[in-house]
């Protein structure tokens, strides 16, 4: 695979969001600090300390769920405030390389779940579909995984296809390009809720009008009298609302 420009790009920002981002980056504070404590350097029990405590943290439901409901919206769309959208925009979420049972390059859970929705959307309104997702690593584009899902699992059409996007930013580029070429300026946005608000962001600032759909609560939205332990469940939604809270950041600073 030819190695362009933003493709490069999108490998340096993945690299570097690995490293700023559990579960690298207590592994990474952690292993200075006991070098720094080795060469009895100060600052070393510090880090070492500092690495601990965010790699707890990112997978404690109370700071997990503290970091998703910011970003998550209160509530989900209701149909009648997108009563004037033109069309149904989902995002990809990622994609599953080799899956055996389905004989190679399938979507992933995080995008079937917005396919989901995303169908139940397309049968309530009739509006088209237009997916949107690249292939950075090469192969099947993740927008052309989503279309054959919608049809063949889901008995639903997909209209258009925008399949050279690599990032969330070139989501809302390169979709706004193909609707505004057709006069479409009102969409229904598909997506996790946590992702919502750095989309929409994107969408809007092409000029096109968002109304926010979101799936896929991570948040908890109910008082436990005891919090629940630490799982693998609360490790995933922690790197994800971290990963989006980095997402905004880069976004504003880009502005």
């Amino acid at each position: 695979m030819e190695l362009t420009w933003p493709l490069f790009l999108f490998w340096l920002k993945k690299l570097t969001s690995a490293l700023v981002l559990p579960p690298l980056l207590p592994f990474v504070l952690l292993f200075v600090g006991l070098i720094f404590i080795k060469r009895r350097w100060r600052g070393g029990y510090l880090l070492a300390w500092l690495g601990f405590a965010i790699g707890l943290a990112s997978i404690s439901p109370p700071v997990v769920n503290g970091m998703l409901a910011p970003l998550e919206p209160a509530a989900p769309l209701q149909l009648a405030s997108a009563a004037d959208a033109q069309a149904i925009v989902i995002l990809g979420g990622g994609r599953t390389a080799n899956a055996p049972e389905y004989g190679g390059d399938t979507v992933n859970r995080y995008t079937l779940e917005r396919l989901r929705y995303g169908a139940r959307l397309a049968r309530s309104t009739s509006l088209p579909i237009l997916v949107s997702g690249g292939a950075p690593g090469g192969g099947i584009a993740e927008a052309r995984l989503m279309k054959t899902t919608l049809e063949e699992d889901f008995n639903v059409a997909v209209k258009w296809v925008e399949d050279k996007s690599l990032d969330t930013r070139q989501n809302a580029r390169y979709s706004a390009e193909r609707l505004r070429a057709i006069n479409i300026n009102h969409i229904i946005l598909v997506t996790h809720a946590a992702h919502m608000e750095r989309a929409q962001q994107e969408f809007e600032a092409e000029g096109i009008q968002v109304a926010a759909a979101p799936t896929a609560w991570m948040s908890r939205r109910n008082d436990d009298v005891l919090p629940a332990l630490p799982s693998s469940g609360s490790a995933a939604a922690g790197w994800y609302a971290l990963h989006e809270w980095v997402g905004l950041l880069a976004y504003r600073l880009s502005k």
